[in-house]
């Protein structure tokens, strides 16, 4: 459609619009996004200072990251409620440009992979998104609930004791208050007090302010200092490319799951470029960038309930206030009460019905297979798109296994005229890979000399069936015998009359 390759408005949609404003109007659902938004924010800090340190810059990188794509995307995202910080995924991607040639480079990667992503997504890159069967978005979604779950054992190994009970006291506060209350969003009153008991009782447990200095101004505007030349782009444009398409991808995962745990719909080619505007307006802030995150996408919307742009705006300026204005506090967090929330966003993405012995028995072995190769892979690699991608081409090759036996040919002698001829009917999908033995079922020495091929009940798909169906035709003038193929419908019969005995050598 030709909406796709033009980059959609900004401007919220009348629905989001007539959202945000009943929202505004009811402070009831005001509060339910402003707590929801502190909440991840509190959660986004300490990340945002771990995923700095993965990348090799200071923490203060991360942290500008995580405000600035949280509330460019605010505005420019294509999903409601999700969350668009720094990540761990695009980290890894560009961080040995750090090593390698410094800040500078790095932050100009950024802003290239941002102008990738743009370009891709009014291009329609979204629409990839269909071919992902649904066998791999609960492999997604379990390897990530795995992933948010293992992540926490760097502050659960080697820790003191004290760790274990508050994690403990932290969960029972999450998953007990809503059977009371959801005035206030359980994760927060669980950060609130384990961070009063630490404190009052001066426990002597790791906190957020042991990940990282937080900064003590505002990000301004940063130029990165790199020579404008072909040089430049062919070093960075490769790492640029990488994040792009990692982010991309986790980005419209993340807004498929929202998608299906909201019941709403979300506008993936928006998302899309908004991505990338919102990681060039980080570069140009002196951030890392990032993509959508999914964990903190779920603590915004399951765990606290949160469904409009507000909370993301919020968190974004959360991030900010919190770090730069009220640092001293918020670096008196226990990394226990964070460790808690996170364990809860765990086991609440994880689709435990899909793992259950009854659906395991109902599911077909080879989407069985998919789930568990993308869950295997992406833990395995720690990296979403090669987990999604081994997913889907496991899933092709499954299904172009299956479907290649679907297509049947069956073969009679009648009497024409008095002429007898060889009818072959066949029946099926006809590409690549169901053709491939096409040229094997037919009885070219025994057959008289005249053949009609029969393809009312078939379609013609590639290249691949029109050479099978050349190589057939060949083989039957080697025994000097006569080959019509009929039956073809409007499409097939103009694929075939264009590529027919111009692909050369079928066998």
């Amino acid at each position: 459609m030709a909406a796709s390759t033009v980059a959609p408005s900004a401007e919220m949609t009348p629905e989001e619009r007539q959202s945000v404003l009943r929202t505004l109007k009811s402070p009831r659902l005001l509060k339910t996004e402003i707590l929801a938004g502190l909440v991840v924010a509190l959660a986004l800090i300490p990340e945002a200072i771990a995923f700095s340190l993965i990348a090799g810059v200071d923490p203060r990188i991360g942290l500008f990251a995580s405000f600035t794509m949280a509330v460019s995307i605010a505005f420019l995202g294509g999903r409601p409620a999700m969350i668009s910080a720094a990540t761990a995924a695009t980290a890894l991607v560009i961080a040995p440009l750090v090593e390698s040639h410094g800040l500078d480079y790095f932050i100009a990667a950024v802003i290239l992979a941002g102008v990738f992503q743009v370009i891709l997504g009014v291009t329609g890159v979204a629409k990839v998104m269909r071919f992902i069967p649904r066998s791999v978005m609960v492999g997604f979604v379990n390897a990530l609930a795995i992933l948010i779950f293992t992540s926490q054992f760097p502050d659960l190994i080697d820790v003191p004791w004290l760790v274990y009970p508050l994690v403990a006291l932290g969960l029972v506060v999450i998953y007990l208050l809503p059977r009371i209350t959801r005035i206030v969003p359980a994760p927060l009153v669980s950060i609130v007090l384990l961070t009063v008991l630490a404190v009052v009782f001066a426990f002597n447990v790791p906190t957020v302010g042991d990940k990282g200095e937080l900064p003590q101004a505002i990000p301004s505007l940063f130029i990165p200092d790199v020579p404008l030349t072909l040089e430049t782009f062919q070093i960075i444009a490769p790492y640029a490319l990488g994040m792009a398409a990692v982010g991309l991808l986790e980005s419209l995962m993340t807004a498929k799951l929202v998608d299906d745990v909201t019941d709403t719909r979300s506008g993936k080619v928006r998302e899309s470029w908004g991505q990338g505007v919102a990681n060039v307006i980080s570069g140009f802030f002196g951030g890392m960038g990032g993509c959508a995150m999914v964990g903190q996408t779920m603590i915004n919307v399951k765990a606290s309930g949160a469904r409009t742009r507000i909370s993301t705006f919020c968190a974004g300026i959360f991030v900010l206030v919190l770090a730069v204005a009220l640092g001293d506090i918020v670096a008196m967090i226990p990394m226990a009460s964070l460790v808690a929330v996170m364990i809860f966003v765990a086991v609440a993405t994880f689709d435990w019905h899909s793992i259950k012995p009854s659906t395991l028995k109902m599911m077909p072995k080879s989407e069985t297979t998919v789930m568990l190769i993308t869950v295997i892979a992406t833990v395995w690699t720690h990296n979403l798109a090669i987990g999604v991608g081994l997913g889907v081409l496991t899933a092709f090759v499954l299904f172009a296994r299956r479907v290649a036996h679907l297509a049947t040919v069956e073969r009679r002698i009648e009497q024409h005229f008095g002429e007898e001829i060889a009818k072959y009917e066949v029946i099926g999908e006809l590409f690549f890979a169901s053709s491939n033995d096409l040229y094997t079922q037919f009885n070219y020495a025994e057959d008289p000399e005249h053949i009609v091929i029969d393809m009312y009940n078939s379609h013609v798909w590639d290249a691949s069936t029109v050479a099978s169906l050349d190589a057939i035709t060949e083989k039957y003038s080697k025994y000097g015998k006569r080959v019509e193929i009929s039956g073809l419908n409007a499409a097939s019969l103009a694929l075939h009359d264009r590529m027919a005995g111009k692909l050369g050598a079928g066998h």
